[in-house]
This record gives C-alpha cells, sequence and structure tokens, in this order.
C-alpha cells in the first residue's frame, strides 16, 4: 500500500489490534470468499513450484494457503510493521518461516528493487492506495505468469459506504482514505503490459481480476 508521496494513516488504520482480529479470523473461519477465488484461479493455472509475490498481504494467510497447495516461496511486501508479530506466530506455526521472506518498502515508489516473481498478488490493496495506475504499473512489471488482485465494486452502496468512512476518518483526523478506482482503468493497466484478463469472481462486497502473462 502506499501512495506517490509518503502514505498517510496506514500505521493508525492497520494496527497490531487490526492484525490480531485478522489472525484470529482466519485461525477460526479460514480464507475470506474473495481470497478463496484468488486461491482457486492460481492454483487451477497451476502454481506447482512457483514464486509468489505478494503485496499487502498483512499477517500473510492468502500465500500461506498458496505454499501449502504447491508454490515454492513467497515474498511479502509491506509498509507497516503491525503485521510482524503475528505473521511471524502464523509462520511458525504452519512451518513456513523458510519458505517466506517478508520486506518493507512501497513497490510504487521502488520497483527496482523488487524481483520478479511468477505469480503476483494484491489482496484488498488497490482501494487503500490513491495512484492505481503506478501500483499495479509496478504489480505487472514484476509478473512472470500470473497476477490476480481484488477490489470493491463501483456501484452507488459502495460509494455511499466509503464516502461515510472517509467521512468519519477526516472529522476524527485520521489521514487514511479508500477509494473507488476505476474497474477498467485498473484492468487497462494489467492489459497495458502485456496480460490477458482470463478470470473475474464478483461477490458483494468484493471483485477479483485474475490476468495470465
Amino acid at each position: 500500500m502506499g501512495e506517490c508521496c509518503e502514505p498517510e494513516g496506514y500505521d493508525e488504520t492497520f494496527s497490531d489490534r487490526f492484525a490480531r482480529r485478522m489472525a484470529r479470523r482466519y485461525r477460526r473461519r479460514g480464507l475470506s470468499r474473495p481470497a478463496r477465488a484468488i486461491v482457486a484461479f492460481l492454483t487451477d493455472r497451476g502454481i506447482d513450484g512457483a514464486s509468489i509475490l505478494e503485496i499487502g498481504g498483512g499477517v500473510g494467510e492468502l500465500h500461506v494457503e498458496l505454499l501449502r497447495r504447491g508454490a515454492a516461496a513467497a515474498t511479502n511486501l509491506e509498509i507497516s510493521s503491525n503485521y510482524e508479530v503475528e505473521a511471524a506466530q502464523l509462520l511458525e506455526l504452519t512451518g513456513m518461516a523458510a519458505r517466506v521472506e517478508r520486506r518493507f518498502l512501497d513497490i510504487a515508489q521502488v520497483p527496482d528493487e523488487v524481483e520478479r516473481a511468477d505469480v503476483v498478488v494484491l489482496h484488498r490493496v488497490v482501494c487503500c492506495y490513491p495512484d492505481y495506475e503506478r501500483l499495479l504499473g509496478a504489480a505487472a512489471s514484476k509478473t512472470g505468469r500470473l497476477l490476480v488482485f481484488s477490489h470493491p465494486p463501483r456501484n452507488l452502496a459502495t460509494r455511499a459506504v466509503l464516502w461515510l468512512e472517509n467521512t468519519v476518518r477526516r472529522l476524527k483526523g485520521d489521514s487514511f482514505r479508500e477509494f473507488l478506482h476505476p474497474p477498467e482503468g485498473m484492468r487497462n493497466v494489467a492489459v497495458g503490459s502485456g496480460l490477458r484478463d482470463t478470470y473475474r469472481w464478483r461477490g458483494f462486497s468484493w471483485r477479483v481480476v485474475g490476468f495470465e502473462r
């Protein structure tokens, strides 16, 4: 996550308390429906021995599940350290610590510092970043075979919810904002990087779009 300037409000919004809640939910319920859709797309295309790059993976439940299904190794990029305690516990619990590297950087700012991977994943990330073209362009440039990302639907209900949430944040002095980027614009960034749009999943609160090289 982050923005073309420095990201604001991220540490406060995605706090260690938030991380504990996400880890607890995964332990109790497993992956969410949108995350399962991401895993289904990737495993259907084949991920045995694949390298995974997850941008903003949080506590890491999604790349852990991909490793369980045959991926070889994963790199997770964050701009906050608030997830690290829960992420370390999850990796220890699943025995995946030796196969996951966790780094702290904004790929949109410093794409040259990130290696290409077979699979690139952004789940619940693009809506937290104001410059989707820069973020998705960087992600697509690192994609060897498969790129998948999720985003909220751009409809009246979601517009109203995000407007209310952002208004409350503004009144509280919280600088974090969520964004409803144009789905076609996001798709065009990936397609313009030489990827083919081959997968769509529609849920109530999230959409998932998958691309192949």
